[in-house]
């Protein structure tokens, strides 16, 4: 038995190709990951040697519903050296269960069945199913490849109607590796103003940036502060997804509810994983850069290294460690050639289709793994597609 809302809820596209891929290996046969987007570095030393201390001091029971205060702290500092944005640690943050569920709790939290919240396409697959799982419309607003997935503020602004309520940013973005503009995001501010919306800002991917390009939070931006919520976690950058630890940052009127939501979903994030959390923000940030430095050096050669073979094309990656090159020339869409290159190749991607209408005919590629795992990927892909 299930509900009707349940049945409206599909498998993860993303997860549904890693359980196949991790079915064929266990009939023997080695496959090239480029599906999942998790770093492939473990979590810097210090970190890890925190939270086992955290254990070691009987640190590990429950702690405050919206986190231990030494990390909220660590949070609201960071966002006021960083971006002189000044949040109180007492009601302005919760520790959550990763990204993953700050983006739930704050649809859930803020959101009424029949409003409205615009987000991108192509995106992150949890957007549009936070939102149905909610009787909230999620509702298109393009990225546009030639515009090396910027959005358009007029575009966003055609999709703006009565029920409108939310405007979702994500940037950098998965699964396009694009970063909006200070341009883009002073016109989508205007928008929020006028027509009194509040945003949504995913910024997990905020430190993963490849110069000239630039993350700025549209929080920052003159009369923004008081209308949007960033979602930040500690999973990309530092390499704690098996951590799952994030947050979602704002004033109080929006938080207060969102800890109402989460108190009763996960009680409060793991205590031990959150004193390591408090390290990773306040300690060294040597070895969360040096690993930026890889993915760079990884993002300039698939970038090169796809477009050469026949059929494929893709705009450079800003940010994050994603690919999500076209194969429509091939005469393929992305769910056949994804399937061929597991298949064939033994390569796992991730079809555009599972990320939005604006996805099909594209794959996604994380270059979250080795350089010499991705340049044994791209020799199978060109002797796959001859």
């Amino acid at each position: 038995m299930e509900s009707i809302k349940a049945q409206r809820i599909p498998y993860s596209g993303i997860r549904t190709v890693f359980d196949m891929a991790k079915k064929m290996e266990s009939k023997g046969q080695t496959i090239i990951h480029l599906e999942i987007g998790k770093p492939d570095f473990d979590t810097p030393a210090h970190i890890v040697e925190a939270a086992v201390e955290a254990l070691r001091a009987g640190k590990h029971h429950y702690s405050q519903n919206a986190g231990i205060p030494e990390l909220r702290q660590a949070i609201t500092d960071k966002y006021a050296e960083e971006y002189q944005l000044e949040y109180s640690p007492k009601s302005d943050v919760v520790v959550t269960n990763g990204v993953a569920e700050g983006v739930y709790v704050a649809i859930h939290a803020l959101l009424d069945p029949g409003d409205q919240i615009l987000i991108p396409d192509p995106r992150w697959v949890n957007y549009d199913v936070d939102a149905i799982s909610n009787d909230v419309e999620p509702v298109d607003y393009t990225l546009y490849e030639d515009r090396n997935y910027q959005p358009d503020p007029d575009d966003i602004a055609d999709k703006i109607t009565p029920k409108t309520r939310m405007i979702l940013l994500a940037s950098p973005s998965n699964p396009t590796g694009g970063v909006n503009s200070l341009a883009v995001l002073e016109k989508i501010a205007q928008l929020a103003q006028e027509h009194d919306l509040v945003i949504l800002s995913d910024e997990i991917y905020e430190k993963i940036i490849y110069p000239p390009a630039e993350h700025v939070t549209i929080a920052s931006l003159e009369g923004m502060k008081e209308r949007t919520l960033i979602l930040n976690g500690l999973s990309k950058f530092y390499s704690m997804t098996g951590w799952r630890l994030g947050y979602v940052l704002g004033e109080e009127k929006y938080l207060n509810p969102i800890l109402r939501y989460h108190q009763y979903m996960v009680t409060s994030t793991n205590t031990f994983a959150q004193w390591g959390a408090v390290t990773a923000l306040k300690g060294d940030q040597g070895p969360a850069y040096a690993m930026v430095e890889e993915f760079c050096r990884r993002r300039d050669y698939i970038y090169e290294a796809i477009n050469q073979i026949p059929g494929f094309s893709s705009a450079e990656p800003q940010g994050a460690f994603y690919l999500f090159p076209s194969v429509k020339e091939t005469g393929m869409d992305g769910y056949q050639m994804s399937k061929m290159l597991l298949e064939k190749a033994s390569v796992a991607t991730v079809p555009g289709e599972y990320f939005g209408k604006n996805g099909a005919g594209h794959i996604r590629i994380s270059y979250a793994n080795s350089l010499e795992n991705l340049k044994a990927a791209v020799a199978n892909i060109k002797a796959c597609i001859g």
